[in-house]
Protein backbone atom coordinates (compact mmCIF):
# COMPACT_ATOMS: atom_id res chain seq x y z
CA UNK A 1 0.00 0.00 0.00
CA UNK A 2 1.36 3.46 -0.73
CA UNK A 3 1.71 5.53 1.92
CA UNK A 4 0.82 9.60 2.81
CA UNK A 5 4.64 9.46 3.64
CA UNK A 6 5.48 7.38 0.31
CA UNK A 7 3.14 10.12 -1.70
CA UNK A 8 4.99 13.41 -0.18
CA UNK A 9 8.74 11.92 -0.96
CA UNK A 10 8.08 11.05 -4.34
CA UNK A 11 5.97 14.18 -5.00
CA UNK A 12 9.28 16.51 -3.13
CA UNK A 13 11.30 13.88 -5.55
CA UNK A 14 9.85 14.89 -8.75
CA UNK A 15 10.09 18.33 -8.07
CA UNK A 16 13.84 18.30 -7.61
CA UNK A 17 14.09 16.48 -11.33
CA UNK A 18 12.47 19.32 -12.53
CA UNK A 19 15.73 21.22 -11.76
CA UNK A 20 16.72 25.06 -11.82
CA UNK A 21 15.24 26.98 -14.59
CA UNK A 22 11.88 25.28 -14.92
CA UNK A 23 8.77 25.33 -13.50
CA UNK A 24 8.65 23.21 -10.87
CA UNK A 25 5.73 24.40 -8.22
CA UNK A 26 1.82 24.81 -9.95
CA UNK A 27 2.17 27.79 -8.80
CA UNK A 28 4.47 30.66 -7.66
CA UNK A 29 5.22 31.12 -3.98
CA UNK A 30 5.67 34.84 -4.13
CA UNK A 31 3.43 36.92 -6.44
CA UNK A 32 4.62 40.72 -6.78
CA UNK A 33 3.53 43.76 -8.38
CA UNK A 34 6.49 45.74 -9.31
CA UNK A 35 6.44 48.99 -11.38
CA UNK A 36 8.59 51.05 -13.64
CA UNK A 37 8.44 54.73 -14.68
CA UNK A 38 8.98 53.71 -18.14
CA UNK A 39 6.03 54.12 -21.00
CA UNK A 40 4.63 51.19 -22.45
CA UNK A 41 6.36 49.01 -25.49
CA UNK A 42 9.46 51.34 -24.87
CA UNK A 43 12.66 49.71 -25.27
CA UNK A 44 13.45 50.00 -21.24
CA UNK A 45 10.05 48.80 -20.64
CA UNK A 46 10.55 46.17 -22.36
CA UNK A 47 13.80 45.27 -21.07
CA UNK A 48 11.93 45.77 -17.55
CA UNK A 49 9.35 42.60 -18.57
CA UNK A 50 12.29 40.77 -19.82
CA UNK A 51 13.77 40.65 -16.17
CA UNK A 52 10.54 39.81 -14.43
CA UNK A 53 9.93 36.81 -17.14
CA UNK A 54 13.80 35.37 -16.39
CA UNK A 55 13.30 35.77 -12.47
CA UNK A 56 10.64 33.57 -13.07
CA UNK A 57 12.66 30.96 -15.11
CA UNK A 58 15.45 31.58 -12.48
CA UNK A 59 13.85 30.78 -9.75
CA UNK A 60 12.39 27.98 -11.47
CA UNK A 61 8.43 29.19 -11.19
CA UNK A 62 8.84 30.51 -7.46
CA UNK A 63 8.87 33.80 -8.28
CA UNK A 64 6.17 35.60 -10.42
CA UNK A 65 6.49 39.43 -11.24
CA UNK A 66 3.85 41.99 -12.80
CA UNK A 67 5.80 44.13 -14.67
CA UNK A 68 3.73 47.27 -15.00
CA UNK A 69 4.79 50.18 -17.11
CA UNK A 70 4.31 53.99 -15.76
CA UNK A 71 1.31 55.14 -13.62
CA UNK A 72 -0.08 52.04 -13.53
CA UNK A 73 -0.48 52.00 -9.69
CA UNK A 74 1.24 55.21 -8.99
CA UNK A 75 3.20 58.14 -10.25
CA UNK A 76 6.49 57.67 -10.38
CA UNK A 77 7.33 60.16 -7.50
CA UNK A 78 5.03 57.78 -5.32
CA UNK A 79 6.68 54.38 -6.08
CA UNK A 80 8.98 54.41 -3.26
CA UNK A 81 6.30 55.31 -0.71
CA UNK A 82 4.30 52.55 -2.53
CA UNK A 83 6.86 49.75 -1.98
CA UNK A 84 7.19 50.63 1.64
CA UNK A 85 3.26 50.64 2.22
CA UNK A 86 2.93 47.37 0.42
CA UNK A 87 1.04 48.95 -2.68
CA UNK A 88 3.63 47.30 -4.73
CA UNK A 89 6.62 45.33 -3.47
CA UNK A 90 8.85 46.36 -5.80
CA UNK A 91 10.29 49.30 -8.85
CA UNK A 92 12.21 49.54 -11.37
CA UNK A 93 12.54 54.02 -10.67
CA UNK A 94 13.58 56.85 -11.38
CA UNK A 95 16.19 57.18 -8.40
CA UNK A 96 16.14 61.13 -9.10
CA UNK A 97 12.64 61.27 -8.51
CA UNK A 98 12.92 60.96 -4.34
CA UNK A 99 15.58 63.68 -4.26
CA UNK A 100 13.01 65.46 -1.42
CA UNK A 101 13.22 62.50 1.10
CA UNK A 102 17.32 63.60 0.75
CA UNK A 103 19.76 65.10 -1.74
CA UNK A 104 21.65 61.98 -1.71
CA UNK A 105 19.06 60.51 -4.12
CA UNK A 106 20.24 63.36 -6.73
CA UNK A 107 23.82 61.96 -6.64
CA UNK A 108 22.97 58.71 -7.08
CA UNK A 109 20.76 59.13 -10.12
CA UNK A 110 23.21 60.93 -12.19
CA UNK A 111 26.42 62.29 -11.34
CA UNK A 112 26.29 64.59 -14.26
CA UNK A 113 29.66 64.67 -16.07
CA UNK A 114 31.04 62.64 -14.60
CA UNK A 115 31.62 59.57 -16.22
CA UNK A 116 32.96 58.56 -19.81
CA UNK A 117 31.15 55.62 -20.39
CA UNK A 118 28.62 53.53 -18.25
CA UNK A 119 30.89 50.70 -17.35
CA UNK A 120 32.42 53.20 -15.10
CA UNK A 121 29.71 54.06 -13.61
CA UNK A 122 28.53 50.31 -13.20
CA UNK A 123 32.08 49.51 -11.97
CA UNK A 124 31.58 52.49 -9.13
CA UNK A 125 28.26 50.58 -8.04
CA UNK A 126 29.30 47.00 -7.66
CA UNK A 127 33.80 47.69 -6.95
CA UNK A 128 33.07 51.26 -5.33
CA UNK A 129 30.83 50.70 -2.58
CA UNK A 130 27.86 52.88 -4.37
CA UNK A 131 25.51 49.20 -3.79
CA UNK A 132 26.30 49.55 -0.42
CA UNK A 133 25.64 52.87 -0.01
CA UNK A 134 22.42 53.27 -1.74
CA UNK A 135 21.27 50.25 0.30
CA UNK A 136 21.59 52.30 3.61
CA UNK A 137 19.67 55.24 1.78
CA UNK A 138 16.55 52.86 0.69
CA UNK A 139 16.69 50.70 4.01
CA UNK A 140 15.61 53.67 5.61
CA UNK A 141 12.46 54.28 3.13
CA UNK A 142 11.83 50.53 4.12
CA UNK A 143 13.31 48.77 0.20
CA UNK A 144 16.31 47.23 -0.24
CA UNK A 145 18.14 48.33 -3.49
CA UNK A 146 19.20 45.51 -5.46
CA UNK A 147 20.89 47.45 -8.04
CA UNK A 148 21.28 49.94 -10.92
CA UNK A 149 19.76 49.63 -14.49
CA UNK A 150 21.66 52.22 -16.58
CA UNK A 151 20.55 53.02 -20.37
CA UNK A 152 23.90 54.90 -21.68
CA UNK A 153 25.15 58.14 -22.13
CA UNK A 154 22.66 60.65 -23.24
CA UNK A 155 22.95 63.11 -26.00
CA UNK A 156 22.27 66.52 -26.47
CA UNK A 157 20.43 67.62 -29.81
CA UNK A 158 21.16 70.98 -31.04
CA UNK A 159 20.34 73.73 -33.55
CA UNK A 160 24.26 75.12 -33.69
CA UNK A 161 26.99 72.96 -33.15
CA UNK A 162 28.14 72.96 -29.39
CA UNK A 163 31.52 71.61 -29.37
CA UNK A 164 33.00 73.06 -25.98
CA UNK A 165 32.07 74.53 -22.64
CA UNK A 166 32.13 78.13 -24.49
CA UNK A 167 29.65 77.19 -27.18
CA UNK A 168 26.80 76.51 -24.22
CA UNK A 169 26.85 80.39 -22.90
CA UNK A 170 23.35 82.26 -23.97
CA UNK A 171 22.04 78.87 -25.42
CA UNK A 172 18.54 78.23 -24.70
CA UNK A 173 18.65 74.42 -23.48
CA UNK A 174 15.67 72.45 -21.35
CA UNK A 175 17.02 70.50 -18.71
CA UNK A 176 15.87 69.03 -15.89
CA UNK A 177 15.75 70.45 -12.21
CA UNK A 178 18.74 69.47 -9.94
CA UNK A 179 21.65 68.99 -10.19
CA UNK A 180 22.05 69.46 -14.46
CA UNK A 181 20.31 72.68 -14.29
CA UNK A 182 22.76 73.89 -11.71
CA UNK A 183 25.91 72.79 -14.10
CA UNK A 184 24.39 74.54 -16.90
CA UNK A 185 23.27 77.46 -15.59
CA UNK A 186 27.12 77.72 -13.96
CA UNK A 187 28.21 77.66 -17.88
CA UNK A 188 25.93 80.39 -18.76
CA UNK A 189 22.77 78.69 -19.99
CA UNK A 190 19.66 79.83 -20.19
CA UNK A 191 17.99 76.90 -18.74
CA UNK A 192 14.17 76.17 -18.92
CA UNK A 193 12.31 73.30 -17.38
CA UNK A 194 9.68 72.09 -19.44
CA UNK A 195 7.90 68.59 -19.50
CA UNK A 196 8.85 65.86 -21.72
CA UNK A 197 5.19 66.71 -23.76
CA UNK A 198 6.35 70.18 -24.53
CA UNK A 199 10.28 69.66 -25.72
CA UNK A 200 9.53 69.10 -29.30
CA UNK A 201 7.01 71.68 -29.70
CA UNK A 202 9.71 74.11 -28.24
CA UNK A 203 12.40 73.14 -30.15
CA UNK A 204 10.20 73.43 -33.36
CA UNK A 205 9.27 77.09 -32.19
CA UNK A 206 12.47 78.22 -31.38
CA UNK A 207 11.41 78.27 -28.00
CA UNK A 208 14.45 76.31 -27.08
CA UNK A 209 17.95 75.59 -29.02
CA UNK A 210 19.00 72.72 -27.08
CA UNK A 211 17.64 70.03 -24.63
CA UNK A 212 18.70 67.31 -22.03
CA UNK A 213 16.56 64.36 -22.89
CA UNK A 214 17.79 61.16 -23.38
CA UNK A 215 20.18 59.25 -25.36
CA UNK A 216 20.76 59.56 -29.39
CA UNK A 217 18.51 56.52 -30.08
CA UNK A 218 15.55 58.04 -27.45
CA UNK A 219 15.89 61.50 -29.43
CA UNK A 220 15.68 60.61 -33.08
CA UNK A 221 13.27 58.35 -32.45
CA UNK A 222 10.81 61.44 -31.18
CA UNK A 223 12.02 63.07 -34.28
CA UNK A 224 14.00 65.94 -32.40
CA UNK A 225 17.35 65.52 -34.60
CA UNK A 226 14.73 66.91 -37.79
CA UNK A 227 14.61 70.38 -36.20
CA UNK A 228 17.83 70.22 -33.73
CA UNK A 229 20.53 68.52 -36.10
CA UNK A 230 23.36 68.46 -34.19
CA UNK A 231 23.74 65.93 -31.98
CA UNK A 232 26.87 65.41 -29.14
CA UNK A 233 27.23 61.83 -29.41
CA UNK A 234 29.04 59.84 -27.17
CA UNK A 235 27.02 61.90 -24.98
CA UNK A 236 29.70 63.85 -22.29
CA UNK A 237 27.30 65.16 -19.33
CA UNK A 238 24.23 62.37 -18.14
CA UNK A 239 24.49 58.77 -17.93
CA UNK A 240 21.58 58.04 -15.13
CA UNK A 241 20.81 55.47 -13.11
CA UNK A 242 17.46 53.96 -12.21
CA UNK A 243 16.88 52.08 -9.31
CA UNK A 244 15.43 48.03 -8.88
CA UNK A 245 14.47 47.73 -5.28
CA UNK A 246 12.32 45.25 -3.50
CA UNK A 247 10.09 46.06 -0.29
CA UNK A 248 12.68 45.42 2.75
CA UNK A 249 10.49 42.95 4.92
CA UNK A 250 10.09 40.76 1.88
CA UNK A 251 13.92 40.75 0.96
CA UNK A 252 14.81 39.88 4.79
CA UNK A 253 12.67 36.89 4.49
CA UNK A 254 13.48 35.56 0.99
CA UNK A 255 15.26 32.46 1.05
CA UNK A 256 19.37 32.90 0.11
CA UNK A 257 19.19 31.27 -3.48
CA UNK A 258 15.76 33.59 -4.34
CA UNK A 259 17.69 36.71 -3.14
CA UNK A 260 20.16 35.64 -5.04
CA UNK A 261 18.53 34.86 -8.14
CA UNK A 262 17.33 38.74 -7.85
CA UNK A 263 21.29 40.24 -7.63
CA UNK A 264 22.17 37.99 -10.47
CA UNK A 265 19.08 39.60 -12.86
CA UNK A 266 19.64 43.16 -12.03
CA UNK A 267 23.07 42.85 -12.82
CA UNK A 268 21.82 41.32 -16.37
CA UNK A 269 18.74 43.87 -16.46
CA UNK A 270 21.53 46.13 -15.95
CA UNK A 271 23.89 45.02 -19.07
CA UNK A 272 20.88 44.23 -21.40
CA UNK A 273 19.72 47.61 -21.08
CA UNK A 274 23.25 49.07 -22.17
CA UNK A 275 23.09 46.39 -24.61
CA UNK A 276 19.56 47.64 -26.38
CA UNK A 277 20.02 50.97 -26.10
CA UNK A 278 23.65 51.04 -27.85
CA UNK A 279 22.17 48.89 -30.73
CA UNK A 280 19.31 51.70 -30.86
CA UNK A 281 21.98 55.03 -31.00
CA UNK A 282 24.00 52.77 -33.73
CA UNK A 283 21.19 52.66 -35.94
CA UNK A 284 20.10 56.19 -35.30
CA UNK A 285 23.94 56.70 -36.00
CA UNK A 286 24.26 54.74 -38.93
CA UNK A 287 20.62 57.00 -40.47
CA UNK A 288 22.89 60.63 -39.50
CA UNK A 289 24.72 62.79 -41.79
CA UNK A 290 28.54 61.83 -39.72
CA UNK A 291 28.65 65.65 -39.97
CA UNK A 292 25.80 66.13 -37.48
CA UNK A 293 27.19 64.20 -34.89
CA UNK A 294 30.13 66.04 -32.39
CA UNK A 295 32.35 63.94 -30.57
CA UNK A 296 34.29 65.58 -27.22
CA UNK A 297 37.62 64.92 -27.00
CA UNK A 298 39.50 64.65 -23.36
CA UNK A 299 39.99 68.35 -22.81
CA UNK A 300 37.05 69.87 -23.19
CA UNK A 301 35.38 67.02 -21.72
CA UNK A 302 37.80 67.54 -18.48
CA UNK A 303 37.07 71.21 -18.74
CA UNK A 304 33.63 69.96 -18.25
CA UNK A 305 34.32 67.50 -15.42
CA UNK A 306 35.67 70.80 -13.24
CA UNK A 307 32.99 72.85 -13.59
CA UNK A 308 30.52 70.29 -12.22
CA UNK A 309 32.92 68.97 -9.73
CA UNK A 310 32.13 72.43 -7.58
CA UNK A 311 28.40 71.67 -8.38
CA UNK A 312 28.67 67.93 -6.93
CA UNK A 313 30.74 69.63 -3.77
CA UNK A 314 27.76 72.31 -3.16
CA UNK A 315 25.16 69.19 -3.66
CA UNK A 316 27.39 67.07 -1.13
CA UNK A 317 27.00 69.68 1.26
CA UNK A 318 22.92 69.19 1.54
CA UNK A 319 23.00 66.10 3.71
CA UNK A 320 25.21 63.77 5.66
CA UNK A 321 24.39 60.80 3.65
CA UNK A 322 24.71 62.94 0.00
CA UNK A 323 28.31 63.80 1.97
CA UNK A 324 29.02 60.23 1.76
CA UNK A 325 27.87 59.62 -1.89
CA UNK A 326 29.84 62.60 -2.98
CA UNK A 327 33.15 61.64 -1.08
CA UNK A 328 33.01 57.83 -2.71
CA UNK A 329 32.33 59.14 -6.15
CA UNK A 330 35.51 61.79 -5.87
CA UNK A 331 37.81 58.81 -4.53
CA UNK A 332 36.92 56.17 -7.07
CA UNK A 333 36.91 58.56 -10.36
CA UNK A 334 40.55 60.06 -9.26
CA UNK A 335 41.26 56.52 -8.86
CA UNK A 336 40.01 56.15 -12.62
CA UNK A 337 42.28 59.43 -13.45
CA UNK A 338 39.04 61.43 -14.21
CA UNK A 339 39.73 63.88 -12.21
Amino acid sequence: MTTRRGLLVGAAGAALLVGPGRAARAAAEYRWKWQSFWQPNTVNQLAFERFAARVKEKSGGRIEIEALPVNAVVPPGEMLDAVRAGVIQGTNGGTGYYVGKDPAFALLADLNCAWENPQQLTAWYHEGGGNELARELYARFGAFYLGPVLWGAESIPSKKPLRSIADFKGVKMRAPEGLGAAIWAKLGVGVITLPGTEVYTALERGRIEATDWGTLGMNDQLGYGKIAPHAIYPGIHSMPASDVTIKLDIWEKLPADLKQVLLDETVEFNRYSLETNEKLDKEMVAKRDPATLIAWGPKERLELRQVAQSVWEEWGKKSPMAQKVYDSYVAYLKKLALL
